[in-house]
């Protein structure tokens, strides 16, 4: 962390000169393949007109700052998020500057899409809050959540095997199938496909 936070206020004076160096913004200048030639007084007022959207940019985010319950000198990344999404003119930062989302809403989201993708019906997430996307622990009468059971050998039961979209990957009739009944009735499954040509109408 720094130790000298206090702002430097901008000038009112003109100077003549730009705190932004000027060499580096030809050079950012002479990467666009657009442009063929620039002056150098068009790369200072490009300078200054940098400097300016900067500070104006921050002004707002300071603004965004001060509305919070508790107001902050600093101002952080999600105060100029907040501008950004609230001000008009900055519109065009949407992308750049997006407001932060939680992982939990992330990560639903992309389950649901995931279920929608593979066919499959809707998966809970998009069905719940982002709060009962994830399967919990059973609760008893007095509030505590007890402990999921595990079988005998290890195993633990058909209800703990949950994937990342909340869907079970374990049905309760594959309990009951022995892997080699399992395996017999995919060989079966892969040996009665319709092989046929398919007639097509005229």
């Amino acid at each position: 962390m720094p130790y000298n936070t206090t702002a430097i206020p901008p000038r009112k004076e003109v100077t003549g000169q730009a705190q932004l160096p000027l060499s580096r913004v030809k050079k950012i200048i002479a990467q666009d393949q657009d442009i063929n030639i620039c002056s150098n007084n068009a790369a200072f007022v490009i300078t200054l007109a940098t400097e300016m959207f900067i500070q104006y940019l921050a002004s707002e985010g300071l603004n965004m700052a001060k509305l919070e319950r508790k107001p902050r000198r600093n101002i952080q990344y999600k105060d100029l998020a907040n501008a950004v999404s609230h001000q008009d003119n900055l519109q065009f930062l949407e992308d750049i500057i997006p407001k932060t989302v939680p992982y939990k809403q992330i990560k639903a989201h992309a389950a649901a899409t995931r279920a929608n993708l593979s066919g499959g019906a809707k998966a809970p997430a998009a069905d719940a809050g982002p709060e009962d996307a994830h399967p919990t622990a059973p609760r008893h009468a007095n509030g505590k959540k007890q402990k999921g059971r595990g079988s005998t050998n290890g195993n633990s039961s058909i209800a703990s095997f949950v994937g990342a979209s909340g869907a079970k990957i374990v049905s309760e009739d594959d309990a009951s199938v022995g892997p080699n009944e399992q395996l017999q009735d995919e060989i079966r499954r892969a040996n009665h496909r319709d092989d046929d040509d398919v007639h097509m109408a005229d």
